[in-house]
């Protein structure tokens, strides 16, 4: 919904060249879709970093939270999708592999928060993406078979996650993850506002 892996990136860049490490796509496919401290786990072993990945994303944490009180930006065509939900009546929610402070602090600066009843973070689940937990209870906590449920995934590990739970998923990858294996999804978007997208939801029952 928001421009938060670029701020990551640049976060991460940062984090980085302070221990002369250079913040790139592949770095980057290290982290995303994961849970945090299984991003920092892994990107300690990709890296052979001397850090402990707890306070690596501690320190992390700080450099983003700095970064995206001026950087953070929704994506086109965000609030025109979440108005077309509301006006057809529709369940909706956020199922991310994010803690629940962040996700706080991406939606409240735009006062989302309010417009999303159901939210599933970090917190809510055993086991991370890919695995399909968190959509199985997302379709759950929404009242809907997870079939009838449409997911709308930026990576590859969400997507598999939302594919192994029997969602409807839609792949809109950026230009972090436009080379990720999306294979499952119905369809690849290419934004929010992508038309299969706007067909599905207006033709929602």
């Amino acid at each position: 919904m928001f421009n938060t892996e670029h701020v990551f990136f640049d976060a991460g860049g940062e984090l980085l060249r302070r221990r002369g490490k250079e913040m790139t796509i592949e770095v980057m496919n290290v982290l995303i879709g994961r849970r945090p401290l299984e991003s920092f786990k892994a990107l300690v072993t990709h890296l052979d970093l001397p850090d402990d990945p707890v306070e690596l994303l501690a320190e992390s944490r700080v450099i983003f939270d700095a970064m995206l009180q001026t950087r953070l930006a929704p994506m086109p065509g965000l609030f025109e999708l979440l108005d077309l939900i509301d006006r057809r009546g529709l369940p909706k929610g956020v199922a991310t592999s994010s803690p629940r402070h962040y996700l706080h602090n991406v939606l409240d600066p735009f006062e989302l928060r309010p417009r999303f009843p159901m939210t599933l973070t970090a917190e809510d689940v055993t086991l991370g993406k890919p695995n399909p937990e968190i959509y199985l209870k997302a379709a759950k906590a929404l009242g809907v078979e997870p079939a009838e449920m449409l997911v709308l995934e930026d990576s590859h590990a969400g997507t598999q996650a939302g594919v192994a739970a029997g969602a409807h998923v839609v792949s809109v990858p950026h230009e972090f993850t436009i080379a990720h294996d999306f294979s499952g999804a119905k369809h690849i978007a290419k934004g929010l506002s992508d038309p299969y997208i706007l067909r599905l939801l207006d033709s929602a029952d």
